[in-house]
């Protein structure tokens, strides 16, 4: 069975049917398109188009076609095109030729922006969900650990101490944005339902599509047919909020990867999230981390390539269109494969405050001594200088900056007191920077962390 051909009088060469094909992979969106076509017979019925009869065959043979789907019944035939031609088969086989009056004033092309929107909207909060499970298990790491003193580092180079916790929480920061961002786009995508826009140039019969967006769950209608069955923004925004989980993703895998080095020694990976080496057997791998951290190109990959895809089009529907679809799957598989590793090995994570304390380097206090001098008075760029003075001073005599001598430091300026020893205290230094979101501060960010996962209400205890 084909949705057209009636004009031609020879079939499709067998080539470019393989290629034109897309069963093999917009076969996931049964359930949408089930669930459109439903709505449209509905539609077609209010507007007197078809019989309350003929749309109540047309719904109930579409829940059996649907519940062949779900049971794995469904058998694809040699001539089934993509999904939408798949269903109106089967349905035909089911309830005879009414079936024929289901695509009355639709057209595929609003059929699929539609299929896929519906599709998109279901599979937000899943991933969403999965999210939360990453974010939970970053949050609880980080109120064990909030007393636990690391290296901070700027330049990838030592910078100031900071908690663990103040580490873990800037990497659930980053993926709370993306939530917020799935969120918002999903949103946003509720104000422009599709179905209804015909070809191109809208519906001739006196469809309510208000109403008809309601019952899909959207807002409002699209406002223009012409763009909206050409309108692909939502798969380019999905992708875009996919690339930045995985740069996210990435880069909390390449923290973990440096400290699970053993040069480091801050972190030790449970052995289930681990591998081994065919022939090193000390070897203890972190692929699910370098997995993470390659998954990242794959996911900017698929957005860099749509955007071609799309930049050069004409107005309205094209075949080019097609290839939002695989891109899109492979971007929420590729998540959904990853997430669940990424979380576990979180939650397992053992964490090895001695080494973390043995790395800390006492030059990672010389914004303190130059905090301590403003504290006497001295502007703070002549103590930044003051400051940058003693470093070296130090590092002439082969000391530390607490090993200095007070006679040392009053070589440099007057300022210096006795009380200068106080400065180098990594514990101290921590709790000065007790403002909004600083270190010293993360019982706060605990705090504002659980209200913000108990604010989206969301099921985080069976996500990996």
């Amino acid at each position: 069975m084909t949705l057209w051909g009636g004009a031609f009088s020879q079939p499709t060469d067998d080539t470019v049917r393989r290629l034109n094909d897309s069963l093999r992979f917009d076969w996931r969106l049964y359930g949408a398109d089930i669930t459109g076509s439903i709505a449209w017979a509905t539609a077609l019925a209010e507007a007197g188009v078809i019989t309350a009869t003929e749309r109540e065959m047309l719904i109930n043979g579409l829940e059996r076609v649907r519940a062949e789907f779900v049971a794995g019944q469904f058998v694809p035939a040699p001539t089934d095109e993509d999904i939408h031609t798949a269903v109106e088969r089967r349905l035909g086989e089911l309830i005879g030729p009414v079936a024929g009056k289901l695509h009355t004033g639709r057209s595929r092309n609003d059929q699929v922006a539609t299929d896929v929107l519906l599709w998109l909207l279901d599979a937000v909060p899943r991933l969403s969900a999965l999210l939360a499970g990453l974010l939970s298990a970053l949050l609880i790491q980080a109120e064990q650990h909030t007393g636990t003193i690391m290296p901070g580092t700027t330049h990838f180079q030592p910078a100031q101490p900071v908690t663990v916790a103040h580490w873990l929480l800037s990497h659930f920061w980053a993926l709370a944005r993306d939530v917020t961002r799935l969120e918002q786009f999903a949103d946003t995508w509720r104000d422009k339902c599709p179905l209804g826009s015909g070809a191109l140039a809208g519906t001739p019969y006196p469809i309510d599509r208000q109403r008809l967006a309601e019952r899909l769950g959207f807002r409002a209608p699209s406002p223009n047919s012409l763009d909206a069955v050409a309108d692909r923004d939502h798969v380019a925004e999905f992708l875009f909020a996919a690339a930045l989980i995985g740069v996210h993703l990435s880069r909390l895998a390449e923290d973990l990867i440096v400290f699970a080095n053993p040069a480091f020694g801050f972190v030790r990976l449970d052995e289930r999230y681990s591998t081994g080496s065919s022939l090193m057997p000390q070897k203890r791998n972190p692929d699910p981390l370098e997995l993470a951290r390659g998954k990242a190109g794959r996911l900017a990959g698929h957005l860099a390539g749509f955007l071609m895809t799309l930049k050069g089009l004409p107005s309205g529907y094209n075949k080019d269109l097609q290839e939002d679809k695989e891109p899109l799957f492979d971007a929420y598989d590729t998540l959904i494969a990853l997430l669940p590793p990424l979380t576990g090995l979180v939650r397992a994570l053992t964490f090895v405050p001695e080494r973390m304390r043995a790395a800390l380097d006492e030059g990672m206090l010389a914004t303190d001594l130059a905090d301590y001098l403003v504290s006497r008075g001295v502007p703070f760029r002549q103590a930044h200088g003051l400051a940058g003075q003693a470093v070296r001073l130090a590092e002439a005599k082969g000391v530390s900056l607490s090993a200095l001598t007070l006679a040392d430091y009053r070589t440099l300026s007057d300022a210096f007191g006795l009380d200068v020893t106080q400065v180098f205290d990594f514990d101290a230094a921590v709790a000065r920077r007790g403002g909004f979101g600083g270190t010293g501060e993360v019982g706060g960010q605990i705090e504002r962390a659980h209200a913000w996962l108990t604010g989206r209400d969301m099921d985080t205890s069976d996500t990996f």
